[in-house]
């Protein structure tokens, strides 16, 4: 687990991160059977006309774990815990990513942390990492460590699901740029 500035496997040659640029609230309909609407947004998961001009409301709500109770690995946090290590998933193109929790501060006086998910890919023999996807920002709080909390609860099927979301937004993103090109 890293924060901006100390993403494992992040090179010179990555784009800097978007702080504060939120997806639109149905941009993730799939976590809606995983986690309350309000613990990942603070508010409905209808589609706005401009996603850019969503606000994140700060809530207090945390995630559902039903699961953590039982198996004491299987919210990432509980993974970190007692792994020690990032899970790692085969995304829905076939290859391998680990995750890592990012947390930045930005200008908002009510909540003025945000989280986000990064996934590195591996290269296929696990020698380096060779790209990345990430999550739109999904937490946000009063601190760092409210924010890490949040992101550490949620279950590793959600963070699997956010995976190939992000998957299928830059798979859907680069098929847009080559198509008005």
């Amino acid at each position: 687990v890293a924060d901006v500035g100390e993403r494992a496997g992040a090179g010179a040659h990555e784009p800097p991160l978007r702080a504060g640029r939120l997806g639109p609230p149905g941009a993730l309909p799939y976590l809606s059977g995983i986690l309350s609407e309000s613990a990942l947004h603070g508010r409905s998961m209808d589609t706005p006309q401009d996603a850019d001009a969503f606000e994140v409301e700060a809530r207090n709500e945390e995630p559902e774990t039903d699961c953590a109770a039982a198996i004491p690995d299987a919210t990432l946090g509980g993974y970190f815990a007692v792994h020690n290590r990032p899970p790692a998933f085969e995304g829905s193109d076939g290859r391998p990513y680990t995750v890592s929790i990012e947390v930045e501060s930005v200008a908002n006086l009510l909540a003025p942390c945000v989280g986000y998910l990064v996934f590195p890919r591996w290269a296929e023999t696990g020698l380096g990492i060779v790209g990345h996807v990430e999550t739109f920002v999904l937490w946000e709080g009063k601190s760092h460590d409210e924010v890490r909390g949040r992101a550490e609860a949620l279950p590793l099927t959600a963070v699997k699901g956010l995976l190939d979301e992000a998957i299928d937004r830059k798979n859907r993103e680069a098929q847009a740029d080559t198509d008005a090109a």
